[in-house]
């Protein structure tokens, strides 16, 4: 079951949160809503499920080839999924699942014996079946967010929309509970979105990834299109650090600090002010000059704790540089603060300034 949002817009007063949006999402997929907080993420996946209403006349909402704009929420066949669980606390985990079912017209809904076998294997495929008969309090944030998931899954939906399903949990059982929802989406093959601000859960979860900004879809591609290919400034900045130089193209290159890059695509462009945008681990750093341009900088100062070590350098220009390497390449160097190192860059993004 596809998903395709037509032209919406959405206003709340004077505020747009959302400017003409459209969305494809195919039968199957795993769609990441990516952005900051206003930038109409939520409002676009409340529209999705009915929640929220766009204004009238905007656009229109289709689930495969019926147009469910005007459909009330209950009789779109969404599961929804909500950051703070929304679990009834006087039920146990059974009767949480249960609920969807039980509340059904009578004409469809399921048997007593047929809505524990529902129940039950949900439970198993969210790995809680022998919690069954615990209460919320009972459990762990993670838990309680699979039995959130598995009661959004009873109703058997069209589609699933999960609104920051991990935003309340620390960082480890966000880890967790990310690669399993990414191992039981690729079981199930429900098409889904989700609403996040966090890159890295967007990046390892989604087929696509779509960045939003100010009410506006600034880019949708895979993972890797959206972090290594951006489209806009916005994109380059929001995803990752990256380190930021004010430049010039002229004549197919890109001049910036003491550096002049080649840039292809910017060939027929007039001499004109650019941004450059370099990630740390897009530069090579040295202790001696090997012929290459590089910038010349001090190590201020190292953060060696993790897999990978960070650096943060002054360039003699003036700049401040963080660069990223392995902790190999760090031992084998031999740098401490205030070394003197060459910095060359792999990769640099050029975007024309159109201030």
């Amino acid at each position: 079951m596809g998903i395709e949002v037509r032209n919406i817009t959405k206003t709340f007063g004077t505020f747009t949160a959302l400017d003409d949006v459209s969305l494809s999402v195919a039968t199957g997929e795993l769609v990441a809503l990516l952005g900051p907080s206003g930038s109409g993420k939520t409002t676009l996946l409340r529209i999705i499920a009915g929640l929220e209403q766009p204004n009238a006349g905007s656009g229109e909402i289709f689930f495969q080839d019926e147009n469910v704009a005007h459909r009330a929420v209950g009789s779109r066949k969404v599961g929804f999924v909500f950051q703070h669980y929304a679990l009834f606390r006087h039920m146990t985990v059974f009767e949480n699942v249960a609920f969807g079912l039980r509340v059904r017209p009578r004409s469809v809904r399921p048997g007593r014996n047929l809505l524990k076998y529902k129940v039950l294997r949900l439970l198993k495929l969210v790995q809680l079946e022998s919690m069954a008969h615990r209460y919320p309090h009972q459990l762990s944030g993670g838990q309680r967010q699979r039995v959130a998931l598995a009661r959004a899954l009873a109703i058997e939906p069209k589609v699933l929309l999960l609104d920051e399903p991990f935003g309340a949990l620390d960082a480890r059982v966000r880890q967790e509970l990310r690669q399993w929802l990414r191992r039981l989406h690729d079981d199930i093959h429900l098409t889904s979105v989700f609403v996040t601000h966090d890159q890295d859960e967007a990046l390892e979860l989604a087929d696509r990834v779509l960045v939003m900004n100010e009410g506006r879809i600034e880019q949708i591609g895979t993972p890797d299109e959206v972090f290594h290919h951006p489209k806009t400034e916005f994109v380059v900045k929001f995803l990752g650090q990256v380190n930021f130089f004010h430049g010039r193209l002229d004549g197919g290159k890109v001049h910036f600090s003491t550096l002049a890059w080649e840039s292809p695509e910017h060939a027929g462009a007039v001499s004109q002010p650019a941004h450059v945008f370099i990630r740390p681990h897009e530069l090579d750093v040295d202790v001696q000059n090997d012929g290459h341009p590089s910038l010349k900088a001090t190590v201020r100062r190292i953060h060696s704790a993790g897999p990978n070590v960070r650096l943060e350098l002054i360039a003699q220009s003036g700049e401040r540089i963080f660069a990223e390497m392995s902790q190999d390449r760090y031992r084998s160097l031999h740098i401490s603060a205030g070394s003197t190192v060459y910095v060359t860059p792999r990769d640099v993004k050029v975007f024309a300034d159109k201030s």
